[in-house]
């Protein structure tokens, strides 16, 4: 079984507030609370994504490798007796 990609699971998160951000943002242009599936929420969601979403994708992507590579340097410096 394929293991979902852990980049995904941080950029939800932001996808999340994007969402969250033109909801509110809708409700004030018109004066009144609007559903985050609203068609002109949806689009400017998509607009945002379509915009960021490479440098989104690429900031998790090197957070992943530096924690990895930390991670990486902590162990050797376990197994080799040297203090981190």
């Amino acid at each position: 079984m394929s293991q979902p990609d852990p980049i995904i699971f941080r950029e939800l998160a932001v996808i999340h507030r994007i969402i969250a951000d033109e909801t509110w943002l809708e409700g004030e242009r018109r004066g009144r609370p609007v559903a985050s599936d609203d068609p002109v929420v949806r689009e400017n969601v998509c607009q945002v994504i379509l915009r960021i979403g490479q440098q989104l994708r690429e900031s998790f992507m090197h957070a992943e490798s530096s924690e990895a590579d930390g991670r990486s340097e902590f162990a050797a410096n376990r197994m080799s007796g040297r203090a981190a």
